[in-house]
């Protein structure tokens, strides 16, 4: 009986393999965050109560995720929530525009690293006869990947507060003793965000300094808070060898 040699079959393809790990890279990839400005029409453009009436004016990012686009329009009418309410105020109408007060709320983008992404929420607000304005600048930090904000607590290892406050005035102490702050009086500001060095934390008007100064920022560099902060909640940085 005469055999003859069967072809022998194809390796199996790789193309199956390459198409899982493919699949496992873009799942390990960080969301972005595709943002812009738009504006955000009140139901009421002013509107009156027994503190007076006030005139509003906001902004707010469209993002490429809901959830994010959800929590400013959130806070947004949590902050001013007369001027979503749905019956008109007939009395703003004729006030005066001397006598109006004033309202402005502006969110804009900043960026992201990794996870991490950061939205700045500005406040302005003016008393119609005030000499100025007050402003507030609230810096919102996200965890894309759990779709959270990140607080202050979540930031800090446990058990590191101390050790954080102490490296925060060491850092700044030029600046905070010419304001004659004292480091038994220093705290750690639960607004902040991620500088190209470091954490800045953030301070309200006249907390730390003048409202001339505006509001003050301490820096904290990342070489420094390495073991102090969760790692999840730094940002992706060069490793260099020690010499």
């Amino acid at each position: 009986m005469v055999t003859a040699c069967q072809p022998k079959a194809d390796a199996p393809s790789d193309k199956k393999s390459e198409n899982v790990s493919s699949s496992q890279q873009q799942k390990n990839l960080s969301p972005y965050i595709e943002s812009k400005s738009i504006v955000l029409t009140p139901k009421q453009s002013q509107s009156c109560d027994e503190a007076g009436c006030t005139r509003y004016d906001f902004q707010t990012v469209q993002t490429n995720h809901a959830w994010i686009n959800q929590y400013f329009l959130d806070r947004i009418q949590k902050i001013e929530p007369l001027a979503f309410e749905n019956v008109k105020n007939a009395t703003a109408e004729t006030v005066d525009e001397k006598q109006l007060n004033e309202s402005s709320i502006v969110v804009r983008y900043v960026g992201q690293n990794q996870n991490l992404a950061t939205f700045e929420l500005l406040t302005y607000s003016y008393s119609a006869g005030a000499a100025h304005g007050m402003y507030h600048k609230e810096y919102v930090n996200f965890d894309l990947k759990n779709k959270k904000r990140i607080a202050l607590q979540d930031l800090i290892a446990s058990g590191s507060e101390a050790k954080l406050i102490e490296a925060l005035y060491q850092n700044n102490m030029t600046w905070l003793d010419a304001h004659s702050v004292e480091q038994a009086k220093l705290q750690l500001s639960d607004n902040f965000y991620y500088g190209a060095n470091g954490i800045i934390f953030v301070y309200p008007l006249y907390e730390l300094a003048s409202y001339a100064e505006g509001m003050s920022e301490l820096n904290l560099p990342y070489v420094l808070v390495k073991d102090l902060i969760k790692p999840e909640y730094l940002p992706n940085l060069p490793q260099y060898a020690e010499r």
